[in-house]
């Protein structure tokens, strides 16, 4: 798997020129919870090439992702943990149960696991957390031996993966055929590349001071983890290399 982890992460690379920060703390041996922000669908691909690289670990995806055809054959491969989404209509009273058993088992066999605290893709310039509850109910009992990873991912606000380029969630399958005709489009080699930054930091002591904190008070101390730095700034990035430089409004239902 890791050698697919590198080919797939050099196929994004041909899109994305990414800065990594503090990317070693991957390779300490321990399990690692790895909470990522949420700007876009490309972003847990970008993180599971990177992580993958580095030490084995276990996704917390919605049941509807890991349900995608081709996507759902690795979600196996990477004993994914499959949650009903809520917003498909679906509601699982026993959910925190469920992450809960399967982000044991991960730490019991020294996996680390990535979940994402907003639960789905941003709809702001900012990363909000609001009332989400997974990650503060796991952080309540963490194995003193693991450690947990903030993430701060920049760059991909305005990608055609993330709701600033309608003004709505974009349809993954359709963004997929998007970017393959993209990448193709443009000989593989000629494709305009975004920049993103990807920063790893251990924020073990924080949570688990922060953990005793009410759930909407923890949730705020994650929001300011992500937004240290305020709103991300809007990048609309031409898709071929042959277009001029791309003139985009930014949608008029979105605020900042």
């Amino acid at each position: 798997m890791k050698a697919v982890a590198h080919f797939f992460f050099w196929m994004l690379t041909r899109r994305y020129r990414v800065k990594l920060k503090g990317v070693n703390l991957l390779k300490m041996d321990s399990a690692k919870l790895i909470l990522p922000n949420h700007p876009a669908h490309i972003d847990p691909q970008l993180m599971a090439a990177i992580v993958r690289q580095h030490c084995d670990f276990v996704p917390v995806v919605s049941e509807r992702f890991a349900k995608t055809p081709i996507i759902s054959y690795f979600m196996k491969k990477q004993n994914a943990i499959a949650v009903s989404d809520l917003k498909y209509g679906k509601r699982d009273p026993d959910v925190l149960k469920k992450i809960e058993a399967g982000v044991k088992d991960a730490f019991l066999h020294k996996r680390s696991v990535i979940i994402y605290p907003s639960g789905g893709i941003k709809s702001t310039c900012l990363e909000l957390v609001r009332n989400k509850q997974s990650v503060h109910y796991l952080t309540k009992n963490l194995p003193d031996d693991v450690m947990v990873l903030g993430v701060r991912i920049k760059g991909l606000w305005g990608s055609m993966w993330s709701v600033a380029w309608y003004g709505h969630r974009p349809k993954f399958l359709w963004c997929v055929v998007k970017g393959f005709f993209y990448l193709f489009a443009n000989f593989i080699f000629l494709i305009p590349k975004r920049d993103v930054e990807i920063e790893f930091v251990d924020i073990t002591e924080e949570i688990k001071k922060n953990a005793a904190l009410e759930r909407r008070a923890f949730n705020k101390t994650l929001e300011e983890f992500y937004n240290v730095d305020g709103p991300d700034p809007v990048i609309y990035l031409k898709h071929f290399f042959f277009w001029p430089k791309l003139k985009r409004k930014y949608p008029s239902n979105l605020k900042g």
